[in-house]
């Protein structure tokens, strides 16, 4: 414990990869990257740069001395010129050829961008896993029947797998929006103060050839194929709105999902995980407390308000740049990943474990069934000569009588009341014979079998899809420990 305010997405929620890759440390170093590659490019277009200039500046990548830059910030108020002034320190040689050319913004926005990218495709495996959970769960309950709600009223049955590939829809659909905004991330390169290049003209003599090979060189050292087309001083701001919203799109998500758990483990039907020691409440000891879907929806509310702030700073973008942007993203793109992290991870570890009382659900639509069944009672009825409006009116007024005696805790028998009336021709135990829940969900199991097909592609192989990704985005340390649930 400090004495210090600590957040709770660091201290309780988000994993250690999502911890490091926004961390200082994370963050110097991918400066670090941007100026060696910078000097590289430099030194292979003609500018006098040598090779152990870069050798000297590579041997210092992480070796950061935070309190020299600290000192040195306070000192001259600026950030960048003060770990450019720090990094200086660690490789004499190259002091002065570092930061050549480039404006405060070609550090700080490509290594946003950087990190950015790597954050989406870390999440893009915790919600590769979430989805494959669910189409294990809705697989194994492709057939078993349950109460549908409408407006969280009765309605007619469904499945409890074909509920379960609601949800893992609406997920496939924040993994499609993810993979749109990775492949579609553009480089800002080093573009200078006002995004014209001028200093870059002088540089390379009006060279504009060097100029655009230079920036294909950097962008291609940190994994991208393509800058910016035009901009001013920074990247455009409506790349931060576009992260923001995909990560909000997938609080909305597991918000749906997680509230619609919360409902039904109020009815007793379904139940998040629950530990043989975990205690549900301080006073009432036989709680179980559906706490990991609360918290989902909870964080999924400050993520969907987090996701604001993007779109604000998008529109107020003065001109070439202004500056008020700086300290919101400093919070919000941050704060924004850690989140999503958070609601992944914590989804995971949900429908990991989610448990289904069949009983319970089995008596509910048990329950239900005579009303829901009314609607094949009058077809039959119909078949033995009935006339349809009256049958209608014949239910109606039965199934309100055995509503108020249900709510008022009495004894009812929709079925008998129903036979008692002749115009259905039909006995009581000859209307049992259409109660077989199955006959009442349709296509629920057809149509859970053929989306989970469809979907099966994007999860075959999971294991090895999130190998590929702790790959392609580093990883420092233990990658099984960093997609491990923890802290929940």
């Amino acid at each position: 414990m400090t004495d210090q305010y600590e957040s709770p997405l660091s201290s309780r929620y988000a994993s250690d990869y999502m911890l490091h890759l926004f961390s200082q440390q994370k963050r110097i170093e991918t400066w670090r990257k941007l100026w060696i590659s910078l000097a590289k490019a430099e030194h292979s277009l003609g500018l006098p740069i040598t090779e152990k200039q870069i050798e000297e500046l590579e041997a210092h990548i992480t070796d950061i001395d935070f309190a020299c830059a600290a000192a040195r910030e306070k000192e001259v108020r600026h950030d960048v010129m003060a770990h450019v002034y720090t990094y200086g320190k660690a490789a004499p040689s190259a002091a002065g050829i570092i930061h050549l050319g480039a404006t405060s913004c070609y550090i700080t926005d490509n290594a946003d961008i950087v990190l950015y990218r790597d954050g989406l495709k870390y999440l893009r495996g915790e919600l590769l896993k979430v989805i494959a959970n669910l189409s294990r769960f809705a697989e194994t309950y492709k057939a078993t029947p349950t109460l549908g709600y409408t407006h969280y009223q009765p309605a007619q049955l469904v499945t409890i797998g074909k509920r379960a590939t609601l949800w893992m829809q609406d997920f496939v659909s924040d993994l499609v929006e993810l993979d749109f905004v990775v492949e579609t991330m553009k480089f800002l390169g080093c573009r200078g103060t006002t995004g014209t290049e001028a200093s870059f003209l002088e540089l390379f003599d009006g060279d504009t050839a060097k100029i655009d090979e230079m920036n294909r060189c950097i962008s291609a050292d940190f994994g991208f194929t393509q800058c910016f087309d035009v901009c001013g001083q920074t990247y455009p701001r409506k790349l931060d709105s576009r992260i923001l919203n995909c990560l909000s799109s997938i609080a909305q998500s597991c918000y749906r999902m997680a509230n619609d758990i919360r409902l039904l483990q109020h009815d007793r039907q379904v139940e998040e995980p629950f530990e043989k020691n975990q205690i549900g409440s301080s006073a009432m000891a036989y709680k179980r407390n559906p706490m990991r879907s609360e918290r989902i929806c909870s964080l999924s509310r400050y993520l969907m308000a987090d996701a604001l702030n993007a779109p604000m700073t998008a529109s107020t973008q003065w001109l070439e740049r202004t500056l008020d942007d700086s300290a919101n993203r400093r919070i919000s793109m941050p704060e924004g990943f850690l989140c999503a992290d958070a609601i992944l991870r914590l989804a995971q570890n949900v429908t990991d474990g989610l448990h289904v009382n069949e009983k319970i659900v089995e008596k509910t639509v048990r329950e239900y069934l005579p009303f829901i069944a009314t609607e094949n009672l009058m077809m039959e009825g119909v078949k033995n000569g009935g006339d349809r409006q009256q049958l209608h009116e014949i239910i109606r007024t039965c199934s309100m009588d055995a509503t108020a005696k249900m709510k008022n805790g009495e004894r009812w028998d929709l079925l008998a009341d129903l036979a008692n009336h002749p115009e259905f021709g039909m006995t009581k135990q000859e209307m049992e014979a259409v109660l077989d829940p199955m006959l009442y969900t349709g296509r629920c199991a057809e149509q859970v079998e053929s989306y989970v097909k469809k979907v099966a592609p994007l999860i075959a192989g999971i294991d090895r899809i999130l190998d590929m990704i702790r790959t392609s985005i580093n990883v420092v340390g233990d990658a099984a420990s960093a997609l491990a649930v923890s802290r929940l």
